[in-house]
């Protein structure tokens, strides 16, 4: 059932037990004041980004465990540890504009597990754990559960399992995400509420970007940044500022992506994401395991895009990725030229075709074997895709979380001619899938075969 009480939130009372309603926020939004005033015990949310969400449920956190007479903790599962900090420091400033006292613990260990959580204490003794998404950080405890970015962790399943019987002596479980494909559990519960009777007993929220302009954020966004955008104008810089309309209806608009078509699934993209994997140059410099690089040319229309992995056992992480537009040859060759010379750089697939055949020939002249030019081919760009897909479906990759990565690889489509012939095709607003070939080409110089130069310039 959807959640439809716009009524204001329980006034929370400070530790003393004085009634703290006289400093309750009263500047949420219809949304945000439906989510805080529900206390289902099975609560979901399916919402667009950057509509207030996070704060308010912050706020919700912090009137569950700050109570004079609150008895069970807290347990918030993020994305990633940035975000879990990102989380508290929300709860921190609740804490302080309601005054109740509250110490921040720091980053602490929960177990042998090397788990981990950012905590805040109340006076009554009751904590916020604010953890990343590792399911061994809720196993064994006790209190209220919430799930954030549900959708984007590579095993909901298990998360769900670790996490609801947490909440067995009275607690609540949230789950609260973006849309990351149909084919997931987040997704799964949504449609069994909506079309099979919701037979789980799930109170839905749904909040679409068009729904939070309606009941105010862009007024709300006006007024914090001294703005003058109307409401039309707001939606229509959002959407033009999306990669594709995938992105625009899947993170704005509550409708998941369909997988059937895509090359690259997201629960494949998000079993190989790991929020360590950026690093700058300084660190290539030092770097002692193998470097490998791809390179996507293009100077005009797309991007011209180098992907830097460096390979740990059988495992290339992302390290860098250097994105150049409208820039000129030399400029191009200049940044080629430094990441082929860190002492650790190993091989280099670089694009040939077309503008890319001068600048492949310059670099295998100057360093030699350590250089394939590669031109593109219908044959050639089929074993790169699947070689790539096949590198995620092994899990031989780690990526960052980065939606503009993530909607190239998203966007690269397989297409088959009336002949039978494959082809590879995708487009996205900034780019022809350069990310992805780029990658494509990285993954295949860490192969060091000597077959596919046979169809090489």
């Amino acid at each position: 059932m959807s959640a439809t009480n716009q009524t204001n939130p329980p006034p929370p009372r400070t530790p003393h037990g004085k009634d703290a309603s006289a400093r309750k926020p009263r500047f949420f939004l219809p949304y945000q004041q439906a989510w805080i005033s529900d206390s289902s015990a099975l609560r979901i949310m399916e919402k667009s980004r950057q509509v207030g969400i996070t704060f308010a449920d912050a706020y919700d956190s912090v009137l569950k465990a700050g109570r004079s007479d609150a008895r069970l903790d807290v347990w918030v599962s993020s994305r990633d540890e940035t975000q879990a900090r990102l989380y508290l420091e929300d709860c921190r400033e609740w804490a302080r504009i309601l005054k109740m006292a509250a110490d921040y613990s720091g980053h602490q260990l929960l177990d042998e597990s090397q788990s981990s959580a950012q905590v805040l204490e109340f006076a009554n003794g009751v904590k916020i754990f604010c953890c990343s998404s590792n399911p061994n950080a809720l196993a064994g405890k006790r209190g209220h559960v919430k799930l954030d970015e549900f959708a984007l962790h590579p095993d909901q399943r298990l998360l769900y399992r670790v996490a609801k019987p947490v909440t067995t002596w009275g607690g609540t479980l949230s789950i609260i995400s973006t849309h990351r494909g149909a084919q997931t559990l987040f997704n799964e519960i949504i449609q069994a509420v909506r079309h099979q009777g919701n037979p789980m007993g799930w109170s839905l929220h749904t909040v679409p970007i068009q729904k939070a302009v309606e009941q105010g954020l862009v007024d709300r966004i006006n007024r914090k940044n001294a703005g003058t955008e109307t409401a039309t104008d707001f939606l229509a810089r959002l959407r033009r500022e999306c990669i594709d309309e995938e992105q625009w209806l899947q993170e704005y608009c509550c409708v998941p992506a369909d997988e059937s078509t895509a090359f690259f699934s997201y629960e494949m993209l998000a079993a190989c994401q790991h929020e360590d994997c950026r690093r700058d140059f300084d660190y290539l410099e030092r770097c002692e395991h193998p470097l490998y690089l791809g390179m996507d040319v293009a100077r005009v229309h797309d991007l011209c895009v180098l992907d830097v992995g460096e390979k740990v056992g059988d495992v290339t992480w992302d390290r860098l990725r250097v994105e150049l537009s409208g820039r000129t040859f030399s400029e191009i060759e200049h940044e080629l030229y430094r990441l082929l010379e860190l002492p650790s750089m190993v091989r280099a697939c670089i694009d040939a075709t077309g503008m890319g055949m001068q600048l492949a020939e310059r670099a295998r002249d100057r360093f030699g074997c350590k250089v394939e030019p590669i031109t593109f081919t219908r044959a050639i760009k089929e074993q790169l895709a699947f070689g790539l897909r096949a590198d995620f479906e092994d899990r031989r990759v780690r990526i960052p979380f980065d939606e503009a990565l993530v909607a190239d690889l998203r966007a690269l489509r397989k297409e088959v001619s009336l002949g039978g012939n494959i082809r590879f095709a995708g487009e996205s607003a900034d780019s022809h899938c350069d990310r992805a070939w780029a990658k494509a080409l990285r993954q295949q110089a860490q192969r060091q075969t000597t077959d596919f130069g046979a169809a090489v310039a």
